[in-house]
């Protein structure tokens, strides 16, 4: 296992957050100080797959 790589505070590059609301992707810093607070909470999730036979 590799040691992990620690960088200085000049040497950081800002990441943009994009999520999507309303079926298009917006940046979160785009977003009004509620609804920045109301992003920060929600939980992140994936959909399992679902494989369903057809009768033929």
């Amino acid at each position: 296992m590799q040691a992990a790589i620690e960088l200085q505070e000049e040497e950081r590059t800002r990441c943009e957050v994009w999520t999507r609301v309303m079926g298009y992707h917006r940046p979160v810093s785009a977003f009004n100080p509620g609804k920045q607070s109301e992003h920060s909470d929600r939980r992140c999730f994936r959909e399992s797959r679902t494989v369903t036979k057809v009768k033929g």
